[in-house]
């Protein structure tokens, strides 16, 4: 097979480097991709992998590839499997219809609320005159979110309602999302764990990967304001083997069932953002409806099988549920990112040292925003600059690794955080 991955994250890398490992897969191209993707290291010996900047229907076309990826969610929720079914490619992931599970965050909470699946009480806001009537119905301080994408960061927890207030005309006015924010959904806040939960479906069936938990903000111990993810692990203990059967049963199933019986089946990657609560209960909290970045990088590090035909199967409407299994292994993806991100990310400076973490034992140096610049550097070129992913036989053993190629790495105004996998009983590494 010849695959083709949308995108230029570290998602698309992990994505890629996994698919290469595909027996079935023999090359890989991934547009628009990154220094990564871009064969800098030799690649699984008889394989290929390149980049492309070419539009992916037309690259489609041309390569005569086998199977398209789409990683990101905005082409997702702008029609692009749509247009590649239309034109005779196989495409994998969801319809611009079941893609609205992401896009709108109203269009989310009512399908919930239609089916019965447990998610918190909300309610939408429109015009800026509601709000001060409709805050005030929260106890507590609500949860406030844009309506649209905004790159995992719409999403304000109050801790007062005047706070609560201020984001959310912040968020109608344009001022803060634009567009996006144009409709605001206000959400009582949840209490427990978060965990995230990936599931590959074919609008009826589904392979469950393992669930992880994801570090939002941008500085040790959870401070600071949100980005797209500063690292992951798993599998994430406080899943148990009890919440993950309430998952499939009070949230997945009834999800694949309630769009297809709206004229929306979904195809593709349904990740679920959970809350776990006190008594072992699942709330739902959002959908995405493609893999997670990070969590791909340490979902991917702990399957076995061949992703590319699972993937392709999955895109026809017939998976094999036993396609992929789980190795038994355990990894953590720690986030090197850059100066001022997630504000203004610097962009251009060198990275060094990356052969030197690449060489250390189970670990995968998955890149992000990088680029090549006119002297051959790898640079920075984007908030999230490399994603370090160390796998093991335990949880410990995948933070040491990790944490040990993070340490021969280095890019100026470089920023990580130190307490990757402490919800788990880690300890927050000293300087």
């Amino acid at each position: 097979m010849k695959v083709l991955v949308v995108g230029s994250g570290g998602r698309e890398h992990a994505l890629a480097l996994k698919l290469l490992q595909s027996p079935s897969v023999t090359e890989v191209i991934v547009s628009p991709g990154n220094a990564g993707t871009q064969s800098l290291l030799a690649p699984t010996p008889g394989k290929t992998l390149r980049s492309s900047t070419e539009a992916p229907l037309a690259l489609a076309q041309r390569e005569r590839v086998d199977l398209v990826v789409v990683g990101p969610e905005v082409p997702l929720c702008e029609g692009l499997v749509d247009e590649l079914t239309a034109a005779g490619v196989l495409a994998y992931g969801p319809s611009k219809l079941a893609a609205e599970l992401e896009g709108s965050k109203a269009f989310m909470k009512g399908f919930a609320a239609r089916h019965g699946i447990p998610t918190a009480r909300h309610v939408v806001v429109t015009q800026a005159s509601e709000l001060d009537a409709l805050v005030k119905t929260f106890d507590v301080p609500p949860v406030v979110k844009a309506d649209g994408l905004c790159s995992g960061k719409g999403v304000v927890v109050a801790e007062t309602h005047e706070e609560a207030l201020r984001a959310a005309r912040e968020m109608l006015s344009g001022a803060r999302f634009g567009a996006a924010g144009a409709t605001v959904v206000l959400e009582e806040r949840l209490f427990g764990n978060e965990a995230s939960i990936h599931a590959i479906c074919d609008g009826e069936r589904y392979v469950l990967l393992h669930a992880a938990q994801d570090h939002k903000r941008i500085f040790d111990r959870d401070e600071g304001p949100n980005t797209g993810g500063m690292g992951t692990y798993a599998p994430a203990p406080v899943v148990t083997p009890k919440v993950m059967r309430e998952f499939e049963e009070l949230v997945l199933v009834p999800t694949l069932r309630g769009m297809a019986a709206e004229g929306r089946p979904f195809k593709g990657t349904l990740f679920a953002g959970i809350m776990v609560t006190p008594d072992e209960h699942v709330r739902l909290i959002e959908f995405n409806v493609r893999f997670g970045d990070p969590e791909t990088q340490v979902l991917l590090a702990t399957l076995e099988g061949d992703l590319a035909q699972t993937l392709a199967a999955a895109a026809r409407g017939a998976l094999d549920p036993t396609s992929l299994s789980a190795s038994g292994e355990h990894a953590v993806c720690v986030v090197l990112a850059a100066q001022g991100y997630p504000d203004a990310p610097r962009k251009g400076d060198v990275i060094d040292g990356l052969g030197d973490a690449a060489k250390v034992p189970g670990v995968v140096v998955i890149h992000a925003g990088t680029a090549l610049d006119q002297f051959g550097n790898v640079v920075t070129a984007g908030g999230r600059v490399l994603g370090i992913t160390g796998r093991g036989k335990t949880l410990k053993e995948a933070h040491t690794r990790a944490y040990q190629a993070v340490h021969k790495l280095g890019f100026s105004g470089m920023q990580y955080r130190r307490d990757i996998g402490g919800r788990a009983g880690l300890t927050l590494l000293s300087e």
